[in-house]
């Protein structure tokens, strides 16, 4: 049984999906790192493969941009497929004046501008942040890689071309950086009992105004991948 967005059979899919925004990115990851990959989704180009990494089966699948096309397929893999974990693997912007290009970042959690909260009918303003279980663990990995990750807030915004040009003064309050999906992939979750983290490579920074051409975003954030693909390693052996 598929679904409108996802043709891929039941148990087509690992109990551990890394998410990257795009959909070369996914075919990267899966092309690169996972064992005896399978296209297990292509509908509209949004590709999903499943494979085994040291083992044990990963899936990646892209999210494609922003919070309603992310908010789409987690839906569809928390509820449809019986995912356990996404851990969305993307590029962010620096507004911090610490970071710097290529620097991988964990979303403890997510400010957003979005009203996608809104659906939940809840009075009040729910806080979207990341599973500990899996963020502790993304930690430990990328200790072990010799990586000393920040952690903290990460903006989620719905607008690319901000016109207000107020971005910056969510650095000023602590946060990391500026993306455009883990918000939404943190409240699905809470809905769905599942667990869901937000790994991101800093693509360009706000502050000094550093970037990165397209295709370097595509194939070289490695060292993002390799973390996300060791916490499905010792997710897997959590059970």
């Amino acid at each position: 049984m598929g679904t409108p967005h996802n043709e891929a059979a039941q148990g087509a899919f690992a109990k551990t999906v890394l998410m990257p925004g795009d959909p070369l990115r996914a075919k990267f990851i899966a092309e690169t790192f996972l064992q005896d990959a399978k296209l297990v989704n292509n509908v509209r180009g949004v590709q999903g493969y499943t494979g085994t990494y040291q083992g044990t089966p990963v899936s990646v699948m892209a999210s494609g941009m922003g919070m309603p096309s992310i908010g789409i397929y987690s839906h569809e893999l928390f509820h449809f497929y019986d995912v356990d974990n996404i851990i969305r693997v993307g590029s962010a912007g620096a507004i911090s004046p610490q970071l710097k290009v290529r620097d991988v970042v964990f979303g403890q959690g997510s400010c957003t501008d979005s009203n996608y909260a809104h659906q939940f009918g809840l009075g009040g303003t729910f806080a979207p942040i990341a599973d500990f279980t899996l963020l502790e663990t993304a930690v430990a990995v990328a200790r072990r890689m010799g990586v000393e990750p920040p952690v903290g807030n990460l903006l989620s915004s719905d607008v690319f071309y901000n016109k207000a040009g107020d971005t910056l003064k969510w650095g000023q309050m602590g946060v990391l950086a500026i993306e455009m999906e883990a918000a939404a992939l943190y409240y699905n979750a809470a809905e769905a009992g599942k667990r869901a983290l937000a790994m991101c490579t800093i693509s360009d920074s706000l502050v000094t105004g550093e970037a990165l051409p397209p295709d370097q975003r595509q194939t070289t954030f490695t060292r993002m991948m390799e973390i996300a693909l060791g916490v499905a390693v010792e997710m897997a052996k959590k059970g």
